[in-house]
C-alpha cells in the first residue's frame, strides 16, 4: 500500500497501513489530521522565540521548530526522515543528502541583512522557500514547519507575516510551479504575506 508519499512499506505507518504510527494511537487518517492540527497550533501559539541573530536560522532550529510544533503527536518529532518519499511527480530529495542541502539553503539566510532591497530580499526569501520544500527534510509536517520558520525570521528582521487567504490548490501549485523552475507564482503569494 502506497501512502501520500508514494512510500510502501513505510517504517513510519502502521502495518498494512498509510497512517502514521503516532503517540496518540490514533488509526483513522481524518482524526490524526484533526488531532495533529489542535496540537500543532496550541504548541505554535505558545511558543515564544528567543532568536536574536541570523546566524541561529540553522537546521538545529529547523529541527527545534518541527520538534516543538508535532511533539504531542509523533515519537520522531524534530528528526530527519530516513525514508525517500515523493508526492505525484514531485520527488523530494534523498533522505542521505537531506541535512548537506539544508545546511547549504540555510546559510543562506545568514546574510540577509546585507540586503539593501525589500524587493531582492523577497526574491532570496522565494528561492530558499522553494528549495526547502523541494528538500522536505521530515516525514510529515514540512509546510506548517517551513512557514513557522520563515514567520520568525521575518519577524527578526522586522517584517510582518500575514498568510493571504488562498484556496490550497493555489498553494500547492505554486508550489510545484517552483518545483518546476518558475518561481512567480511563489513569490507572488510571498511578497503578499510579507510587509
Amino acid at each position: 500500500m502506497l501512502n501520500k508519499y508514494n512510500v510502501s512499506q513505510d517504517s513510519y505507518c502502521y502495518p498494512d497501513s498509510s497512517i502514521l504510527i503516532n503517540k496518540l494511537n490514533i488509526i483513522d487518517h481524518s482524526q490524526l489530521l484533526e488531532a495533529e492540527l489542535e496540537f500543532t497550533a496550541f504548541r505554535y501559539s505558545e511558543y515564544s522565540s528567543n532568536i536574536t541573530s541570523l546566524s541561529e536560522f540553522n537546521l538545529s532550529h529547523l529541527k527545534q521548530l518541527h520538534r516543538h510544533l508535532f511533539q504531542d503527536v509523533y515519537d520522531w518529532a524534530g528528526k530527519i526522515r530516513t525514508v525517500d518519499i515523493s508526492k505525484g511527480n514531485t520527488r523530494f530529495c534523498t533522505c542521505s543528502r537531506i541535512e548537506a542541502e539544508l545546511n547549504k539553503q540555510l546559510s543562506r539566510v545568514h546574510s540577509f541583512d546585507q540586503y539593501d532591497s525589500k524587493t531582492q530580499l523577497l526574491i532570496e526569501i522565494t528561492d530558499i522557500f522553494c528549495e526547502l520544500n523541494i528538500i522536505h527534510p521530515f516525514r510529515e509536517g514540512n509546510g506548517r514547519t517551513q512557514r513557522f520558520f520563515f514567520e520568525e525570521l521575518c519577524f527578526l528582521l522586522n517584517m510582518n507575516v500575514n498568510w493571504p487567504n488562498i484556496s490550497k490548490k493555489k498553494w500547492v501549485t505554486a508550489n510545484i510551479n517552483a518545483y518546476n523552475g518558475d518561481l512567480n507564482p511563489l513569490h507572488k503569494i510571498l511578497t503578499q504575506a510579507i510587509s
